[in-house]
């Protein structure tokens, strides 16, 4: 795994903390979720920090690629991890107990509205955080390093 280096709590509501923290202290994402639906943890690094930094996600996978929804709720602009993501070559993601290193893209087309349709399904509330905002939610593929 690529990613080496100082973690760092980011900030995050207490539900989404109480998550990294179960995570990290029973070394799985089962068992975890919002409103029965899972979730995966993606760490990667810091764009202005360096540091590494954790995040829960909705379970949004297909054919061992995975998406990462950038909604923030359908607020008006992007999570503050977006632009860390974004520029990240490299993010680990675990899923259950297993963690493997993804690499990182932006989607955008036919490829995104794909994608969309998938982690809608995942975890429909996306639909409703997309008509809450006039920005097009971003969506990211991460799809297994080798």
């Amino acid at each position: 795994m690529p990613l080496t280096g100082e973690h760092v709590t980011s900030k995050h509501p207490d539900w989404a903390q109480d998550q990294i923290d179960k995570i990290l202290e029973t070394g799985t994402t089962e068992g975890l979720g919002i409103n029965g639906m899972e979730i995966v943890l993606i760490t990667y690094r810091g764009r202005k920090s360096g540091k590494l930094r954790h995040l829960p996600l909705m379970r949004v996978e297909h054919d061992g690629s995975y998406a990462a929804v950038a909604s923030k709720g359908g607020a008006p602009e992007h999570p503050g991890w977006y632009s860390s993501i974004r520029d990240s070559e490299i993010v680990e993601l675990q899923d259950g107990t297993v963690t493997k290193d993804y690499t990182v893209r932006e989607l955008s087309g036919e490829k995104r509205d794909i994608w969309w349709k998938r982690s809608v399904a995942a975890y429909p509330p996306y639909a409703e955080y997309q008509e809450k905002t006039d920005r097009l939610i971003p969506v990211f593929l991460l799809e297994p390093t080798g």
